[in-house]
């Protein structure tokens, strides 16, 4: 049988949404504090039952008290919220300098965005880590939407043995992030809201290919920068705020400038498939912020 303060303790680490070794630490001082209130019950003749029940009724509810403890320490740094941002804005310099172009500055931003989310990974998953995350699976994601453009047979043949991997890779990935924060896992999906939502205004599979993209990209460059660099501000304003439901509403923010973006550099001009790309990359994307927000309730 579960002890009243075990069963406390469960619902305060369920609730909590901080870094696991912080909530740790809490979550011990709590134990600490609630296990000292019991012997000094039934120091009074009360039973060790009774005496842990009105111990942890004492302390109030596990859900406020989190939200408390969340709110001193879900604010991060300057120094994270600009290095989580760092990606966006490295993304944005590529389009604004058009070396977007050149393969060997795209390989060496690929490659620094590839080592430092795995050295976050292995090293406790900090805030900053969900943003490189994003980027870090994005190249999985794209390669398995070009395998489709390849010519009829050959394209579902690769299709099949390699979307299997990618989505192993994926959902694990997304299961870890959101078993730490539902919230986490909008921060990491955004890099590809971007992405998706503009490749949708330039076709999909042949037509994609067929046409000028490149050109066409460096034609709505600046509608690309604007979306990233939101999505920069946002990220930041998300580590430094500390009520959760202003951490939402700055996940809400970038899915609204970067549709506006989108609609208004290609004139609405997309095709019913580019539209499906581009709901379903918004859909994705608020799944998250929205499940939090329910539990949040």
């Amino acid at each position: 049988m579960v002890s009243s303060i075990s069963h406390y303790l469960n619902r305060f680490k369920a609730c909590l949404k901080i870094d696991q070794t912080i909530k740790d630490g809490v979550a011990e001082e709590l134990y600490t504090h609630l296990e000292d209130k019991t012997q000094e019950l039934e120091e009074n003749g009360l039973s060790r039952e009774e005496a842990s029940k009105i111990a942890v009724q004492s302390l109030g509810s596990p859900e406020l008290i989190a939200e408390q403890i969340y709110e001193t320490h879900a604010q991060g740094s300057w120094k994270e919220a600009i290095f989580s941002a760092l990606p966006h804005f490295l993304v944005a310099l590529l389009f604004t300098s058009y070396y977007w172009q050149n393969i060997v500055y795209v390989s060496i931003i690929l490659a620094l965005t590839v080592g430092i989310a795995i050295y976050g990974w292995h090293r406790g998953k900090p805030i900053w880590l969900f943003p490189w995350l994003g980027y870090y699976l994005m190249p999985v994601v794209i390669t398995g939407i070009l395998l489709l453009s390849l010519p009829q047979g050959w394209g579902w043949i690769a299709a099949l043995i390699y979307i299997p991997l990618a989505l192993f890779v994926f959902i694990h990935i997304m299961r870890q992030t959101a078993r730490r924060d539902w919230l986490y896992a909008s921060l990491m999906l955004a890099p590809m809201l971007v992405t998706f939502s503009w490749f949708s205004s330039l076709g999909t599979g042949n037509e994609l290919l067929a046409s000028d993209w490149i050109a066409r990209l460096q034609t709505n460059a600046l509608g690309i920068v604007i979306s990233f660099i939101a999505l920069a501000g946002a990220t930041i304003a998300f580590i430094r705020l500390k009520p959760r439901r202003h951490k939402i509403i700055s996940l809400l923010i970038p899915p609204l400038v970067i549709l506006l973006s989108v609609t208004m550099a290609s004139r609405g001009n997309i095709n019913s498939w580019g539209w499906l790309i581009l709901l379903f990359s918004l859909f994705a994307f608020a799944i998250p912020v929205w499940m939090q927000a329910r539990a949040y309730e």
